[in-house]
């Protein structure tokens, strides 16, 4: 078990090398990051003024090499939008996003895990088709055009829950929805593949042949070893999430990394960028590796392996 984290610690330590690459050289190549931050029309003098004061002038190595060793060191740069200390402004954000990360992994299951559950019991009923039908309309759902939705109906037309802000727990409640309906189809798909081939095992029949009672042979026997491969998913979803709820937080104007990050874009804040689209990967990575470990400790195969 000790060698197996080691290798995949090791791979973890340069997919987020490989990522601190790609986050400073793609910003970069986007275009001149100081005509960004210059604005239109500006002067080539304060152009040249604003390269020289960032260090834009420097070759692109050197630039990497200096920004990785502040890093190291915790200096993340000032932002040029709201001229502060990026670390702090970052990790202020971080919070409400991973709150909302959370919740809508958490709105997933609850949805995923009974669903999936009903539609393999009822293989190829109509219960299991009603199931897979609320799976497709989630995934073909735009999760922006189901925040707006959910809006209408719970803010606008009954008048229970707020439209924006993150002061409370009732501003995470849509957006949380929006987000875990989107990411609930591929749970439920997976749960359902995963029942139907461990509801067909041997020692499930043998349970049943036993007179053990169809709840205790579903839920302690049959979901407990369908629900491992949803470890791996929930980790790789849940970064997924922490990194695609840019367009949910801009819509419900909560003050978490993707709002941040819309933010930044829209004023072209390049050391902003680069911290967010950094931390939001090193989370994934993270993530990843956690899911990895799990998986090994759940099925001794894959350690073996």
């Amino acid at each position: 078990m000790f060698g197996y984290i080691c290798k995949r610690v090791g791979l973890a330590l340069l997919v987020a090398l490989t990522v601190s690459v790609l986050a400073f050289f793609l910003l970069h190549l986007s275009g001149d990051p100081a005509i960004a931050m210059a604005g239109e029309g500006a002067r080539e003098a304060d152009i040249e003024a604003v390269r020289k004061a960032y260090g834009l002038d420097r070759p692109l190595l050197v630039q990497y090499a200096d920004w990785v060793w502040k890093l190291l060191h915790g200096d993340f740069g000032t932002s040029v939008y709201f001229k502060t200390a990026v670390g702090p402004l970052v990790f202020d954000k971080l919070g409400a996003t991973l709150i909302l990360g959370f919740c809508a992994l958490g709105v997933a299951l609850l949805i995923s895990v009974p669903l999936g559950v009903l539609a393999a019991v009822y293989k190829n009923s109509w219960i299991d088709r009603i199931c897979l039908a609320l799976a497709v309309l989630g995934q073909a759902l735009p999760n922006f055009f189901f925040a707006l939705l959910l809006i209408m109906l719970f803010s606008i037309s009954l008048g229970l829950l707020p439209v924006s802000g993150s002061d409370d727990w009732q501003h995470f409640v849509m957006p949380a929805i929006a987000l875990g309906y989107y990411v609930a189809p591929a749970f439920m798909r997976l749960i359902r593949a995963g029942m139907i081939e461990v509801l067909g095992a041997d020692y499930i029949r043998t349970a049943r042949a036993k007179g053990l009672p169809a709840g205790k042979v579903i839920f302690k026997h049959a979901l407990r070893n369908a629900i491992v491969p949803v470890v791996a998913l929930a980790a790789v979803q849940l970064g997924f999430l922490l990194g695609g709820s840019v367009v949910i937080e801009t819509i419900f104007a909560l003050n978490g990394l993707g709002y941040l990050a819309y933010q930044s874009i829209t004023f072209k804040d390049f050391p902003v960028m680069q911290v967010i689209v950094l931390m939001l990967s090193g989370i994934y990575v993270l993530l990843t590796l956690a899911s990895d470990i799990a998986n090994a400790w759940l099925d001794p195969r894959i350690r073996v392996a």
